[in-house]
């Protein structure tokens, strides 16, 4: 039970980790607006590098903890949090074949956790 309750929190950890790293993407966009070089695109791209560089530590801890094919099966997650946070901040269109490639991708994510489970 103790095992499963860790596991349960550095998958939960992972997921969090994830959502960050998708935030990079935000940051990203919105530098991408701005004027080569002015001081947002500055701040932005500067946001972008320190979103990945905690990421980067971060994922490395984690997969001492977490199988990598399991870790890296779960990052497909932000291609969602790309849909989602496009609609929410950037007021972008989701349509049905993205709704669809949506749930494909957390039956994909599913399958693969159900088996690390199974170990």
């Amino acid at each position: 039970m103790k095992k499963l309750l860790e596991k349960t929190v550095w998958f939960f950890l992972l997921h969090c980790l994830l959502l960050l790293y998708s935030f990079s993407d935000i940051a990203s966009k919105l530098a991408a607006g701005q004027e080569f070089l002015s001081f947002k695109f500055i701040l932005y791209y500067g946001a972008v590098i320190g979103i990945l560089g905690f990421y980067a530590i971060f994922w490395q801890q984690i997969l001492k903890k977490i199988p990598l094919i399991t870790a890296y099966a779960n990052k497909s997650v932000t291609i969602i949090w790309g849909m989602i946070f496009g609609a929410l901040i950037f007021k972008e269109q989701i349509h049905w074949n993205q709704i669809l490639g949506a749930i494909i991708i957390i039956i994909g994510v599913y399958f693969v956790v159900l088996e690390d489970a199974k170990e």
